[in-house]
């Protein structure tokens, strides 16, 4: 096989993945290197079909923010934003038949639960983190979450 500092999505490398795949019998590969993501699997004919050959888009380079009015600033001073500290699934209430931990209006402080962030079977309790009034909620329940997504907004002039 060709040396390992090559580009596994090289058609010479993928063609001696293929023929790898026959003659083990395996029915399905996944493969990454660096960003990119690649799955091969056989269909029902035997013949390897690509399923998902398009890489992973690069991380967003951040963009610098555009001058914004007096106001807003101070507003956006007073306003704490609680974000999720992992990638996972956002749970608002602790189990189906509970009410959920807050909702618009209600007042927080540090040690305040907020919601449950799922990931990997863990069930991760969220801290509001400061002192105020919900005042925004920016996911539904169950909704997946990634590590820095907003989940709600306290206003701590409250």
């Amino acid at each position: 096989m060709a040396d390992s500092d090559s580009n596994i999505f090289e058609l010479d490398r993928l063609l001696e993945l293929i023929a790898l795949m026959k003659e083990h019998g395996l029915v399905e590969v996944d493969l990454q290197q660096g960003d990119q993501k690649i799955r091969l699997a056989r269909a029902a004919s035997g013949e390897p079909t690509v399923i998902s050959p398009a890489p992973i888009a690069p991380p967003a380079v951040p963009v610098p923010a555009e001058p914004v009015a007096e106001a807003a600033e101070t507003e956006d001073a007073n306003i704490h934003v609680i974000t999720s500290p992992v990638v996972g699934t956002f749970y608002s209430k602790p189990n189906a038949d509970a009410e959920s931990f807050v909702k618009i209006g209600d007042m927080v402080d540090n040690e305040t639960t907020v919601c449950i962030v799922e990931a990997m079977k863990v069930f991760n309790e969220i801290p509001a983190e400061a002192r105020g009034r919900i005042v925004a909620i920016l996911v539904d329940n169950e909704e997946p979450v990634d590590h820095g997504k907003p989940l709600f907004k306290v206003d701590t002039s409250s």
